[in-house]
């Protein structure tokens, strides 16, 4: 079946990619802003890449018109911190991007779209203890509020253009190579860092815990949403969540498989505030129920596979 996936040659893209290319998945496309493709190595023939802006509705169309794609994963976005300190920017290509891809469904005949949301749909004036798909979302921050937007107009798309829509929440994603900065990319960066021989400052207390699925995860758990039959999606958008560590939890695995890494904690006090309004322990039950979701990596599983993808794969991850 012919897929477009926005931000395909990106952390999860490219992965997500993977995944389909593996079990002999052909006609993938894969436009981005950027052309890079280092993370594609070993899938570069199978695939095609289109450079574009997913805020130039244009270039959408004509990713969509060139591609023939019948399914279209929408993954392309700005993350958390550049949101809040650059919003115009954000806006173009979370908010009029997301637009953009519904948009060019609905007049290109694409049948099923697949959004990638995030948990920080969430945060303000929660007072339960765990979060799940019907706690109220009410974003503090300027990137939660456009993939809010994006998930409601996913929504809107299916409801009155009959397109199949599908969103997918995110929890903290962890995985090698990430160079946008997020408020909780200590989660990554801590590994890799400390695999190169570097030291690194976690810059949350370490009592902070997260929910976090491994990038693998992430890409499987985005194509299982994909391939549910359309008669089992009731909740539409979906928390997933895989292990919830504490920053201490992370540092003392790292630290036993990473002999000498050297790892302290300086707390950024405005990282903190942010991660204590989004963080909360998930309860992804809907996810589990409706369409098998479980992950497949825990804690010590994620630590060993980072480390052996930094090893056998350096290519991908300059």
């Amino acid at each position: 079946m012919p897929t477009l996936i926005s931000g395909g040659t990106g952390f999860i893209g490219a992965e997500l990619a993977r995944v389909l290319v593996s079990r002999g998945e052909g006609d993938i496309t894969l436009f981005d802003i950027t052309d890079s493709t280092h993370r594609l190595e070993d899938i570069a023939a199978k695939v095609e890449v289109i450079r574009g802006d997913v805020g130039n509705i244009s270039h959408v169309l004509d990713a969509v018109q060139n591609s023939s794609a019948n399914v279209v994963y929408h993954l392309g976005a700005t993350l958390s911190l550049p949101s809040d300190r650059d919003p115009s920017a954000a806006f173009r290509t979370n908010v009029i991007g997301t637009f953009n891809v519904m948009e060019a469904a609905r007049l290109l005949g694409v049948e099923k779209v697949i959004f990638s949301s995030s948990i920080a749909t969430y945060a303000s004036g929660i007072t339960e203890e765990t979060i799940d798909d019907l706690t109220l979302q009410r974003p503090q921050f300027f990137y939660g509020a456009c993939k809010l937007f994006g998930e409601h107009t996913g929504l809107f798309y299916k409801r009155k253009y009959g397109i199949d829509y599908r969103g997918i929440r995110y929890p903290v994603i962890v995985g090698p190579g990430v160079r946008s900065p997020g408020a909780a990319q200590y989660s990554s960066w801590v590994i890799e860092e400390s695999a190169k021989g570097k030291p690194f400052s976690v810059w949350v207390k370490p009592e902070q815990r997260a929910s976090l699925v491994y990038f693998k995860d992430a890409a499987r758990a985005t194509v299982a949403l994909a391939d549910a039959p359309a008669d089992s999606i009731e909740m539409v958008n979906y928390l997933i969540s895989g292990t919830s560590p504490t920053a201490a939890d992370l540092v003392d695995v790292v630290r036993r498989k990473v002999p000498g890494a050297e790892i302290d904690f300086v707390v950024n006090e405005e990282i903190q505030a942010i991660l204590n309004e989004v963080l909360r322990p998930i309860d992804d039950r809907f996810a589990r129920h409706e369409w098998g979701w479980e992950p497949t990596y825990d804690l010590e599983q994620m630590v060993d596979d980072f480390l052996r993808e930094l090893h056998d794969h350096p290519q991908r991850y300059p």
